[in-house]
C-alpha cells in the first residue's frame, strides 16, 4: 500500500501564526541582556575599514560580510563553538537551510544546534518569523539526541541586530535591536550569546 508523505514546509513559506503555535506561545518577552560593552579591537577596526570597499547596502550577500566580521570577531574566544554556514536544518514536518548555525566544534555538524542566524537584507519581520521556526527545529532536533538546552537566534541585516532565546519551557525572549553605531554594546551582546552557547556545550 503506498502511503502519501506528508511534503515538509520551508520555514521561508511559514507565517508568524505557524511560527508562534510551533513553540507553543502566542507572545514574546522582552529581553534586557544588561552585557558591559565590549570594545572592538584593533583588528575589527581594520576590517571594518577595509570592508568599506563593498556595497553593504543593498544586497544580502554583501550584509554577510558584517555578520562574518562580528562573528570571527567574538567565537574563537570561545574555542568549543563552532559556525556552520548554509546549513540543511530539518525536523519531521520542516526543511530549509539555515544562514548561520552554532554548535560544538567538531568535524561534523550534530546536535546540540545552539544559535541560529538568519541574515536578511532589510525584512525584519519575515527574519523574525524564520528566526523562530529555525530555533524551534534546532530545539526539535536537540531532543531527538536526549539534549534539553535553551537555544538561541539572531536576525540581522548587518546593520542591525536582535537577539532571541528560547527557553526549554518554550517561552521565547526578544532583546531591542542593537546597531553598529553603538558597536561596543553591539559586541557585548553577542559576546553575552556566544558565552551562554558555550556554557551549553556537553
Amino acid at each position: 500500500m503506498n502511503r502519501v508523505q506528508k511534503q515538509k514546509r520551508n520555514y521561508s513559506a511559514i507565517t508568524l501564526e505557524e511560527a508562534m503555535l510551533l513553540i507553543g506561545r502566542d507572545t514574546l518577552i522582552r529581553w534586557q541582556l544588561n552585557a558591559p560593552p565590549r570594545p572592538p579591537s584593533d583588528f575589527l577596526r581594520e576590517d571594518m575599514r577595509r570592508l568599506e570597499v563593498f556595497d553593504l547596502e543593498t544586497s544580502e550577500q554583501a550584509k554577510t560580510l558584517l555578520i562574518d566580521a562580528l562573528f570571527t570577531e567574538i567565537v574563537p574566544e570561545h574555542p568549543n563553538l563552532k559556525i556552520w554556514k548554509a546549513a540543511v536544518l530539518n525536523t519531521d514536518t520542516l526543511t530549509g537551510v539555515a544562514d548561520y548555525l552554532m554548535a560544538r566544534r567538531r568535524a561534523y555538524l550534530a546536535t546540540p544546534l545552539l544559535c541560529v542566524t538568519e541574515a536578511k537584507r532589510d525584512d525584519f519581520d519575515r527574519g523574525r518569523v524564520q528566526c523562530r521556526a529555525e530555533m524551534y527545529a534546532c530545539q526539535w532536533n536537540n531532543r531527538q539526541r536526549g539534549h534539553e538546552t535553551d537555544v538561541f537566534g539572531i536576525v540581522s541585516n548587518g546593520q542591525g541586530w536582535r537577539f532571541y532565546k528560547l527557553e526549554r519551557s518554550g517561552d521565547v525572549y526578544e532583546t531591542d535591536q542593537y546597531g553598529m553605531k553603538g558597536l561596543p554594546e553591539l559586541l557585548g551582546a553577542l559576546e553575552y550569546v556566544c558565552a551562554e552557547c558555550a556554557r551549553n556545550v556537553p
